[in-house]
């Protein structure tokens, strides 16, 4: 399936839920805050919330530093 991640067009395979799609590009959920079609996913929801042909996700990633 084709999604558009961080404004860019991605093909994925094997991916139906929020979750995978983060396991799948190697981020850890914990520092990522994932928007799918203009709505906030909250952490506990993304093994439960499907991602569909064409959805838009933006993900910010946390960086620690000092």
């Amino acid at each position: 399936m084709v999604l558009t991640v961080n404004g860019e067009q991605r093909r994925v395979e094997n991916v139906t839920t929020v979750a995978e799609l983060l396991i799948g590009l190697g981020l850890d959920p914990r520092a990522v805050v994932v928007e799918q079609n203009r709505r906030i996913v909250r952490r506990i929801e993304h093994a439960g919330t499907p991602v569909h042909e064409g959805d838009a996700i933006e993900l910010v990633h946390f960086v620690g530093g000092g």
